[in-house]
């Protein structure tokens, strides 16, 4: 069979990559972060890969015609940790750029059969939903039907990760109804998407497709399948340092490690340090956990996201550390064979940054590989 041909755009590590796997040919990518580039070269190869920024790129940049343009749009400005600057911003901004190139090559007779866009969930509410109705217009004029899904990593791993995923078809393909609901599914559609679509405007509700996807197997492993005991690029706490960790944590917080003591197993749990507020309105930094053996979202440590500490609970025993670097790899669904960077935040933020590639491979199977191989070209009207 031949395989089917790929443009994967803010590329990262290649993560979108090794969830699409073997039965995909990568024709070009793109990033403009020379050290997650060099990345990318190290595990995929560097010989489509253009480090760049996408806004300087042309159509005589991208060899063939892809099948799907795959694109992970950067989300720093439409995330919490962004102040939801939405799709004016610097770096979320982008996305016009890119958008530009596809639409660039629908001039010439090349646009990507699919497009799938890739970010956090913020993108259906920043700047009261009108970033999410942006690019709705944009796929709707660009001659796209699309539809979007909220997919959580947590059903494939152990990592509370929930993203938007906007899958689009051109419109000069026709495809099977048995790949289009007629309403939400409660499990991919929950309600903060339902309401965004409800506020886009007719011709975009017109052009809108409510995916159909399988539910889901049970996930097998725990977060505790994943944490090892002498892991390389960071070192356990010292009493001291664990004591001051356990300080920074509320009577609710410490009451979970309490509770992980007393369940004779055990217990992994991770915490993020985050600023609250105090009853007297003071600003301090906590300590929060949980032993769900489940991870908190993986971040970049940067824009002042904290970078995520593990707390082992063993009886009286408590150790606490960061996450190392192959743990957060593996957090991402990448197998220990890929080359991490040798610097612990240069790893981090790759993780942090990039797109499960379980969730891809899902989506992948069941939805983008069936799609393009059962749509085929639109029968055109008579003049």
């Amino acid at each position: 069979m031949k395989p089917l041909a790929f443009y994967e755009f803010f590329a990262g590590g290649g993560m979108a990559r090794a969830g699409l796997g073997k039965k995909w040919k990568c024709l070009f990518a793109n990033d403009i972060d020379v050290k997650k580039a060099a990345s990318y070269a190290t595990n995929w190869g560097a010989s489509h890969l253009k480090v760049a920024d996408v806004g300087s790129l042309d159509t005589s940049a991208l060899p063939g015609t892809a099948d799907l343009s795959w694109a992970s749009f950067p989300c720093q400005d439409l995330s919490l940790a962004g102040s939801y600057v939405g799709l004016q911003g610097k770096r979320s901004g982008t996305f016009w750029s890119f958008w530009s190139l596809m639409q660039n090559l629908a001039e010439v007779g090349r646009a990507p059969r699919v497009v799938v866009l890739e970010n956090v969930c913020g993108a259906l509410t920043s700047h009261g939903g009108r970033d999410f109705l942006a690019i709705s217009e944009a796929l709707t004029n660009g001659g796209y039907r699309f539809g979007a899904m909220v997919m959580d990593a947590v059903h494939f791993l152990p990592q509370s990760r929930p993203r938007l995923f906007i899958v689009a078809i051109n419109r000069h393909y026709d495809f099977p109804d048995s790949f289009l609901r007629t309403g939400p599914s409660p499990l991919w559609h929950p309600e903060r998407l339902t309401r965004a679509w409800r506020q886009l405007p007719e011709d975009a509700k017109d052009a809108w497709v409510w995916w159909e996807l399988p539910d889901v197997c049970r996930r097998e492993q725990a977060l505790s399948d994943f944490i090892e005991e002498d892991p390389e690029g960071v070192d356990w706490h010292s009493a001291a340092e664990t004591r001051r960790i356990l300080a920074m944590m509320s009577a609710v917080n410490r009451k979970k490690v309490e509770s992980a003591k007393q369940a004779r197993r055990r217990m992994v749990g991770t915490i993020y340090k985050r600023t609250r507020e105090s009853t007297t309105g003071e600003k301090m930094q906590r300590a929060e956990v949980r032993f769900d053996d489940i991870a908190g979202c993986l971040r970049t440590p940067a824009g002042g996201s904290s970078r995520q500490l593990i707390m082992v609970v063993d009886g009286n025993l408590v150790r606490s550390r960061l996450l190392s670097p192959r743990e957060a790899a593996r957090l991402m669904g990448l197998q220990d064979s890929y080359i991490l960077p040798a610097k612990y935040n240069e790893a981090y933020h790759l993780c942090g940054d990039g797109v499960a590639v379980p969730v891809v491979r899902f989506l992948a199977a069941n939805l983008l590989e069936p799609l393009i191989a059962k749509s085929i070209p639109a029968k055109q009207e008579a003049a």
